[in-house]
């Protein structure tokens, strides 16, 4: 029989504050990259709850999903290990919480950065993944959807 393929499920944080985004800067393969803050769904825990560990665990702010921006499915081949991944990113909206300056940040994350939707956009070449730039335009195009919208079972914790 053959083996059941299966995505690997990620969550990704978009985060705005006055006009501007959240982003990371990370080591990947193909060295340095730009992100949302963002990784992948851990056994026992809801979209949102990863969701706001990742933005935690990669950029030392708390942050609350308050709706869910889309979900995406993208194939990304990485050319060191010469391997092609079909990711399902779930990305989420929320609120900005305090700063927990004594986090250290995930390992690979260089730096945390703030940058407006035109910088985001000419910097492409740099993206992690052509999603970063999907969930923003999103974002930025209003949707916005329910967060019951995943129904998390009670038997999942």
């Amino acid at each position: 029989m053959k083996p059941r393929w299966k995505p690997s499920v990620t969550v990704a944080a978009v985060v705005e504050h006055e006009g501007r985004f959240l982003l990371v800067e990370e080591h990947t393969p193909e060295g340095l990259k730009l992100n949302n803050p963002a990784g992948h769904l851990e056994s026992g825990e809801s979209l949102a709850e990863a969701c706001a560990r990742e933005a935690l665990e990669e950029t030392a702010y708390l942050f609350s999903p308050s709706a869910l921006v889309g979900v995406y499915q993208a194939r990304l081949h990485n050319a060191s290990t010469q391997e092609t991944t079909t990711y399902l990113r779930f990305a989420f909206c929320g609120t900005l919480g305090a700063f927990q300056p004594q986090r250290k940040l995930d390992r690979g994350i260089v730096r945390t950065l703030w940058m407006a939707p035109d910088e985001i956009r000419a910097s492409t070449a740099r993206h992690r993944s052509p999603l970063l730039l999907r969930c923003v335009e999103d974002y930025l195009a209003g949707r916005r959807y329910p967060l019951d919208l995943v129904y998390t079972a009670p038997d999942m914790g």
